[in-house]
């Protein structure tokens, strides 16, 4: 069989570039599309993301019990997952973003709305992701070789960050005679197919570069669902990373989703989005050459801490400076995010620190359930700052519209300090949860695969 090596790595990437071509263009843009084009005023946007995770608690952990049961194919357990749904996940993808629904009746569009979202991330996406997100544990057993599959991946969510921050600005608001911004909402259907094409594209090389090597499940201590959620439940190093993923996604994706309302009524910069967009995801191709040096050096949840409690620092500022210049802004989020994106090349790497971790515990090898579970806590994440944004938008006063409303300085303010204070106390508590609750330092990770390899872990 092929050594692992870079080949791999490659392939992993492309795999979240295409997962990404939709998930952060829906985290980032799906809330602007229902509250601009259709006209759905933003509580009942965030009211659909909320059940969504309803439905997403069901779909996720029952994805992953069917992945750890399944018998391997010729090209392993994972791979096979990636061939089957790549279709269907970009096909649903683009159906989320139908412009004609503008003239729906308000009740078919709920309809439409709450069809549409389900199919793609309830369903498919959750089809393809969690056989992708636990196939690292079986490419490669090596700590050191899984943070490398790590920083690849996020790699691809940097580059598809890249492209849909800046470049879908550009592509959706123009301005009229009076310099005003006009959002173009027939846009998001050619742009919507675009990605779809490009994410076939993305799978299709992930799964013909990488190689499953790991195949330990079928040979060791199996359990059923009941016996696994009490596993999960006492999991310590689990419970943390969730609650960590959580308060990073609620910022992350929150803020992300709260940049595109500040850049278009506070800063009046479409210019200036677009490069914000490119500077959130661009510190994660600046941090990625020294991810696996530093983590070798000091551990990965040493320097996670590190690294998201200056975050913390930065937004903090933000919120008290008020920055007025929409560059100064860039340049100072581009520092602000640093930290995050440090702390994003590492997590995945976490995951399967705490796959092993839970095989030590129990003598079961879990790893679709566990990663079923961390990918649930992403949506719940996810799901968070999507409600929370359309709800804050409502109570900051924002008025939604298909028409291009001139929002009032006070309406602005307020877009402006849940953009900055919101991340700050949450790089905090996520700087706070790793320090305190996550036990599985680089000694601790290295002493668990001495013993899942045989070996003493003295």
């Amino acid at each position: 069989m092929r050594k692992f090596g870079l080949r791999d790595k490659i392939g992993y990437m492309f795999g979240d570039i295409g997962n990404d071509f939709f998930f952060i263009f829906v985290s980032s843009f799906l809330m602007v599309f229902y509250t601009k084009v259709l006209g759905i005023p933003g509580e009942t946007v965030g009211t659909l993301f909320l059940v969504a995770r309803f439905v997403d608690a069901i779909t996720d952990v029952t994805m992953g019990r069917i992945v750890d049961a399944a018998k391997p194919a010729r090209d392993g357990r994972f791979r096979p997952w990636i061939r089957r749904m790549a279709l269907p996940v970009v096909v649903a993808g683009v159906l989320m973003f139908i412009p004609a629904a503008s003239g729906l009746s308000y009740g078919l569009k709920l309809v439409y709305i709450y069809v549409t979202y389900l199919l793609w991330g309830s369903v498919f996406y959750t089809s393809i992701n969690i056989p992708y997100g636990s196939m690292a544990s079986a490419i490669t057993d090596d700590p050191i070789g899984r943070t490398s599959l790590s920083t690849f991946r996020s790699i691809g969510a940097a580059i598809s960050g890249v492209l849909i921050g800046s470049g879908v600005p550009l592509m959706i608001y123009t301005y009229d005679a009076n310099g005003n911004q006009i959002l173009m909402g027939e846009r998001f259907l050619p742009i919507a197919v675009c990605f779809a094409v490009l994410a076939l594209l993305c799978y299709g090389l992930c799964y013909f570069y990488t190689t499953e090597r790991i195949a330990v499940h079928n040979e060791r201590k199996k359990t059923n669902l009941i016996t696994a959620l009490r596993g999960i439940a006492k999991n310590r190093a689990l419970v943390s990373i969730i609650a960590a993923a959580i308060v990073l996604l609620l910022s992350l994706l929150l803020s992300s989703s709260m940049n595109m309302f500040l850049f278009m009524d506070y800063f009046k910069s479409r210019e200036a989005m677009s490069v914000a967009g490119l500077l959130q995801t661009a510190c994660t191709l600046v941090l990625a050459p020294f991810a696996t040096k530093i983590t070798e050096k000091i551990g990965k949840k040493e320097a996670s801490v590190i690294a998201v409690f200056s975050s913390a620092i930065v937004f903090f500022l933000l919120y008290l400076w008020r920055i007025r210049n929409p560059w100064i802004f860039c340049a100072l989020l581009f520092l602000g995010n640093l930290g995050s994106g440090l702390f994003n090349l590492l997590i995945w790497a976490f995951i399967t620190d705490v796959i092993d971790y839970q095989e030590v515990r129990t003598g079961a090898r879990e790893d679709g359930t566990i990663y079923a579970f961390y990918s649930f806590a992403r949506k719940i994440g996810q799901a968070l700052a999507g409600g929370l944004g359309g709800y804050a938008l409502s109570l900051v006063g924002y008025v939604s519209s298909t028409e291009n409303i001139v929002q009032s300085t006070e309406v602005t303010e307020r877009i402006y300090s849940v953009s900055t204070l919101v991340p700050a106390i949450c790089y905090f508590l996520v700087a706070i949860i790793l320090l305190f609750a996550y036990p599985l330092t680089r000694e601790m990770v290295n002493r668990n695969q001495a013993i899942l390899k045989g070996d003493s872990p003295d």
